[in-house]
């Protein structure tokens, strides 16, 4: 939730240095979950399978974060 939370807020921010603030937020709280998938994954509650599709995912959005970050970035 911290991720969307942190991008609907950024969205909303009319600096492009606050709207980047936010969204590098975003960013962390993905590396936060996917630490919480790794633990989950080393508790046997979730399956390889389901865990390498959510790190997929989770890949894909810091990636897609990462360029938001860049854009904003370039003066």
């Amino acid at each position: 939730m911290s991720v969307v939370l942190n991008i609907a807020e950024g969205s909303g921010k009319f600096s492009k240095p606050d709207r980047r603030s936010f969204y590098v937020i975003a960013r962390a709280s993905i590396f936060e979950c996917v630490a919480i998938l790794d633990i989950l994954h080393d508790k046997d509650k979730l399956s390889l399978n389901d865990f390498n599709a959510l790190l997929l995912k989770a890949d894909e959005l810091s990636r897609m974060l990462y360029a938001m970050i860049s854009n904003l970035s370039a003066t």
